[in-house]
């Protein structure tokens, strides 16, 4: 398991100072609707309840993720839900840095938190859809018909079995060729746009997962959303190629999206044994400040086993260092945009 230095969240010892108190992220709206799971009487440490899931005592692997998310945060695990639908895109044109993973974990994360999440797959490949265990066959209703065929998002979402208040609209291989016909279609760059637009179902977050290119898909993307969130890989070429992507974020900003920013920056296989992550890390946060997220993703064998078994981090091993810190990463990005006061929190002044 890789040794997580830069975070404070490694256990739960650590983790009651960074309970989500009232005087810290302020009061918190009207529960999701529908039934939730009831919280735990009296919680342990996390890791304790989170080995629970998937094989140990019977446990179901969502009931043993709540647990684990109630044990680390004392108040139930509750965190402020934004006055409005934030859409972030997560994209970087490199492939392998972590995009997949951190869409669906992110999403997971705050859907444990009590929010409503919606995950929609724009890469081809269909991974996201993979590690949330939806089914993306080619006669599945997915992306690809909203974006080509105009039809509405809410008959190709599906909800997520093993997460309450997640859910996807799932990628087929169709969505491959969708590069090419859409260049000939009106409005082209505002397809998904629109479409999220006229999606009636109340939402508060929606997360993009883009695939590793700069093609119309992205672009597509970068539209309908107003934050960015770009992994990175605590490697050699973690920054190389990333110009491109910020001169398209501008381009896009300039003449299609105004509201558009990079919001977030998160660092991804994060290895605190080599001293080539640390210099990596060290040179991001020097070059992009603020956006950085204090929280780094750990390598982690858990990470990368639970999509072979459809499912997110968050699920399969819920004590995990991997789980913890993604964890506590979207409970960065959910205090940095509910105002001032939670910014400072998420700043470590807690």
């Amino acid at each position: 398991m890789a040794v997580f230095e830069t975070t404070k969240t490694v256990s739960v010892e650590e983790s009651e100072p960074l309970r989500s108190d009232a005087n810290i992220a302020g009061p918190t709206a009207d529960p999701v609707p529908g039934p939730r799971s009831e919280q735990p009487d009296a919680p342990g440490g996390a890791v304790d309840v989170a080995r629970a899931a998937p094989g140990g005592n019977g446990l179901p692997a969502s009931r043993a993720a709540q647990l684990a998310v109630a044990a680390m945060h004392r108040t139930g695990g509750a965190l402020p839900r934004p006055q409005e639908t934030r859409t972030m895109i997560v994209a970087n044109q490199k492939g392998g840095v972590g995009k997949t993973t951190t869409t669906v974990n992110l999403a997971a994360s705050l859907a444990l938190h009590g929010a409503r999440v919606l995950v929609v797959d724009l890469d081809p490949q269909g991974n996201a859809s993979t590690a949330l265990g939806i089914d993306h066959h080619a006669d599945i209703p997915s992306i690809y018909d909203v974006l080509v065929e105009g039809r509405p998002l809410s008959e190709v979402v599906q909800p997520v079995m093993d997460v309450e208040g997640l859910f996807c609209a799932p990628a087929t291989i169709d969505l491959a060729g969708a590069e090419i016909e859409l260049v000939s279609l009106v409005a082209r760059e505002s397809r998904l746009q629109r479409a999220i637009s006229k999606y009636e179902q109340p939402l508060d977050y929606v997360f993009i997962d883009c695939p590793p290119s700069l093609g119309l898909l992205t672009v597509n993307a970068l539209v309908a959303g107003t934050e960015v969130v770009i992994p990175i890989q605590c490697e050699y070429y973690a920054l190389e190629g990333l110009g491109q992507l910020l001169r398209n974020v501008e381009l896009v900003r300039g003449h299609l999206n105004p509201e558009l920013h990079v919001s977030t920056i998160l660092l991804t296989m994060y290895d605190g044994r080599t001293r080539l992550a640390s210099q990596v890390a060290e040179e991001v946060r020097s070059h992009f400040g603020k956006e950085v997220l204090r929280t780094n993703i750990p390598r982690s064998v858990r990470i990368s086993e639970a999509p072979s078994y459809g499912q997110t981090v968050l699920t399969y091993d819920p004590g995990s260092s991997g789980a913890l810190s993604y964890l506590e990463a979207a409970r960065e990005i959910a205090l940095r945009g509910t105002g001032s006061q939670h910014q400072e929190a998420s700043e470590g002044k807690l």
